[in-house]
């Protein structure tokens, strides 16, 4: 183990005597950090609940069309209505470009968006974080935890903060414009970091009511399954595979209702996940990880209902190409650099990452989420583990 790992193991997972939010207090000064369509959701899932929001984008087209627009609708499940941007004298989302007015005295920062911004906002983060604040990974993804705690430490944060790392959030997206038409999802893992200070997430199912607390963020980390089951659903499709669509009578047209992500997954594409996922869990078991979601679970979660209530519209090429970038970087990588050590076999994880960088026509895996780049340098897994489980425990 590296003397940085080390040093930055010791900081994270030493006893604290700031105090963290109470149990009974409110996380009601909400940060968003990003202009997407999950950043715009979990603003207004933050207005419905009378919090204070701002909201943070570093590009001026963002913000613009943000407040061109006028407000955030949402449609379908959730708090439907519209929620205001920028409005004196009525509850209004605050956008601003000013990174250190918007976190300044911020309750909890949601950090969102695709992997290598949540990479950047942690660096920059490291200079304007508070003692007491919390700070969200929504979603985060394999190890996106222990990353983003290595890059405040790298960029010099002193605070003493809690990490939350969720496995995704309380609806479906999809846009139209202003409008965000929700989907409602099953309930998610998330963790703390340093672990034990569950209560934090309890405050923060006010505002994401589907999370449901694990034991670390390590046990957080290995049950992101959604790599697993978008990349195949994407990808593996054509006249030699079937899929699980309904099937359409000749000289029919297929009912728009039923065009859903889960029609994407048929025997070929169940029997890839199935792979993909034992690898997973193979390697998890190592790291004393068990007790996780099996294929069936995975699917049901990342894929959503087969129509109806709760299913997951098919994304567009822009936003699958997104999908199939954070999937290899965020969750496949982490899974293939963790195998490493554990000198556990994952052709069927290797083959995915080939796949989506022939696909795109670039090697995504080379900015993956690696052990190494955050200090893990150990050659066994004893190492790594014990390294791992200090950081995610807080030493407690």
């Amino acid at each position: 183990m590296s003397n940085e790992f080390a040093d930055f193991t010791e900081a994270v997972s030493r006893k604290t005597s700031v105090a963290q939010p109470a149990e009974g207090k409110a996380l009601n000064r909400v940060t968003v950090l990003g202009g997407g369509a999950d950043a715009r959701l979990i603003a207004a899932l933050c207005l419905s609940e009378s919090a204070t929001v701002s909201l943070f984008s570093a590009y001026g087209a963002e913000l613009e069309q943000l407040r061109s627009g006028g407000g955030i609708a949402l449609r379908g499940a959730g708090p439907v209505g519209s929620y205001q941007i920028d409005r004196e004298g009525v509850p209004s989302i605050q956008t601003t470009a000013e990174l250190d007015h918007a976190v300044a005295g911020a309750d909890v920062i949601f950090l969102t968006g695709p992997v290598h911004k949540q990479r950047t906002y942690a660096m920059v983060l490291a200079d304007h974080l508070s003692d007491g604040q919390v700070l969200v990974l929504a979603p985060g993804r394999s190890l996106g935890a222990l990353e983003a705690a290595w890059f405040l430490r790298i960029g010099g944060c002193k605070a003493d903060i809690t990490i939350v790392e969720t496995q995704g959030l309380p609806f479906f997206i999809s846009e139209s414009g202003a409008q965000l038409n929700l989907s409602q999802c099953l309930p998610v893992p998330a963790a703390t970091l340093p672990s034990g200070r569950t209560h934090v997430i309890a405050q923060l199912q006010r505002y994401l009511p589907n999370i449901t607390p694990v034991e670390s963020v390590l046990q957080s980390g290995f049950a992101d399954g959604s790599a697993l089951v978008e990349i195949p659903a994407l990808l593996i499709n054509g006249p030699a595979v079937g899929d699980g669509s309904v099937d359409v009578p000749m000289g029919g047209q297929p009912l728009a209702e039923n065009e859903t992500f889960a029609s994407l997954i048929g025997a070929e594409q169940h029997s890839v996940i199935s792979q993909l996922a034992e690898e997973r869990l193979q390697v998890a078991r190592h790291f004393g990880m068990r007790n996780l979601p099996d294929a069936q679970q995975w699917i049901a979660l990342h894929a959503g209902a087969a129509r109806g209530d709760g299913s997951r519209r098919i994304p567009g090429r822009e936003a699958s190409a997104e999908i199939l970038r954070d999937g290899v970087i965020g969750s496949l990588v982490p899974l293939l650099t963790a195998a490493a050590i554990t000198n556990t076999p994952t052709p069927m994880t290797q083959a995915m990452v080939t796949l989506v960088s022939s696909v795109l026509g670039v090697d995504v895996a080379a900015a993956g989420r690696r052990l190494n780049t955050i200090g893990i340098s150990a050659n066994d897994i004893d190492t790594a583990r014990k390294a791992m489980d200090k950081i995610a425990s807080g030493d407690r």
